[in-house]
């Protein structure tokens, strides 16, 4: 009987140890992993620029040999491809009668082609997405919004428009613009610009897919929070994570509806939704397709109505007029902005080689400069972004060498 109770004791005792040795290595584990993403993180161009460059063109040459690779493996796609733009190509030059349909084709794809790249640059931007809404889709619909009240019409000459806009030659009569012909006159780039930015969806989903399916965990820190959050989900008090927690539920129980509805409302938490739905393996097309029609059709109608409202001709001059309405800088402030209207109505009618005042172009130089910086800190982003990547490929593969020792 004591020896039995003796061995039962060590045991005990050696079942205690082990578990306080799993738990040691969990901890030591995850803290590894905690300094080894703070490493990453300080791998930045002002903190060690010769450092990211070097990792940037590193990692930069790998990623071209392994879509190198891809391609070589994709033979018969590639070939195929390259066959219909050796006959896109020779169409193209080829005079004849077909030349018309061939230059307004040209124009209308490279149009949707930069709205597309646009709204995947919002939403993808490796790490950091590029606000191409408020740099370009947003003043764009604002400027046809602002021609065509003062205009009276939107049947602007092409061209210069979209280049420039300009008001045609025909008489209109004061008032006879409606709200939806504004509509109708950008919902080309507004829904493809929408349907970039579903486009720009998919990597948290093919990620969280991905690892669903292989058993591997990435080192991706919206993965981390996401199973972190279903580990704790019953536990959540702050707000953030009732509010994650509700995206994940309304995606997982409601499915098709529920994706529908988080992506067609502004929602800075569209990624879970995306990562949740790889995660539980909702097909492709569920996803995808209520995000496109969510995106594209629904949100992006809603933030056009918002803008094209904002930017109506007596919104504006009541804007303008409340601006000057503000004790001492009011009438200092009010002068820009009438300044640059009137020059806008004077570009409008043709009158570009009248006296203009010399304030015109303060509010587009510092919104020039505006999108000059945005776009130089997404390019620096992207350099960061990628040296890190390298530097990510170092630590896993001094983890395989440690694990083989």
């Amino acid at each position: 009987m004591a020896e039995n109770g003796t061995d039962c004791d060590q045991r005990r005792v050696g079942m205690i140890k082990e578990q306080h040795n799993g738990n040691f290595t969990d901890s030591s584990l995850s803290e590894r992993k905690r300094r080894d993403r703070e490493e990453r993180l300080n791998i930045v161009l002002w903190r060690q620029p010769l450092v990211t460059l070097q990792y940037f063109s590193l990692e930069t040459l790998i990623n071209l040999k392994e879509w190198t690779i891809k391609l070589w493996h994709r033979r018969s796609i590639l070939v195929a491809f390259l066959l219909m733009l050796a006959v896109l190509t020779a169409t193209y030059y080829i005079e004849g009668t077909h030349q018309q349909y061939v230059r307004y084709m040209e124009k209308k794809f490279f149009w949707c082609a930069y709205w597309v790249g646009l709204g995947i640059l919002s939403s993808v931007g490796l790490g950091t997405g590029l606000h191409t809404f408020l740099l370009y889709l947003g003043p764009h619909i604002a400027s046809v919004t602002l021609a065509a009240y003062e205009c009276n019409s939107v049947n602007f000459p092409e061209p210069p428009y979209p280049d420039q806009i300009i008001c045609p030659d025909e008489e209109t009569t004061e008032g006879s613009i409606s709200l939806w012909a504004i509509i109708s006159k950008v919902r080309l780039e507004a829904c493809m610009w929408g349907a970039g930015t579903a486009i720009g969806e998919l990597p948290p989903y093919f990620m969280a897919r991905a690892a669903r399916l292989s058993g591997a965990e990435p080192d991706d820190e919206e993965y981390q929070e996401f199973e972190e959050m279903l580990e704790h989900a019953e536990t959540a008090q702050d707000f953030a994570s009732r509010a994650k927690l509700a995206v994940q539920n309304l995606v997982q129980k409601v499915g098709f509806f529920g994706i529908l509805a988080c992506a067609s409302i502004p929602n800075p938490l569209f990624d879970l939704a995306g990562i949740t739905c790889g995660h539980f393996l909702v097909p492709f097309w569920t996803f995808f397709g209520a995000t496109l029609i969510g995106k594209a059709i629904i949100k992006m109608h809603i933030q056009k109505l918002f803008v094209i409202i904002t930017f109506s001709k007596h919104i504006v001059e009541q804007m303008v007029s409340l601006i000057g309405a503000i004790p001492s800088v009011g009438p200092s402030l009010q002068k820009p902005f009438q300044e640059y209207l009137e020059a806008q109505r004077i570009k409008l009618h043709h009158r570009s080689d009248t006296g203009v005042p010399q304030g015109e172009n303060w509010l587009s130089w510092m919104f020039e400069k505006l999108v000059i910086v945005m776009v130089c800190y997404f390019i620096l982003s992207i350099i960061n972004s990628m040296a890190q990547s390298y530097a990510k490929r170092l630590q896993q593969k001094m983890y395989s060498e440690e694990k083989t020792k």
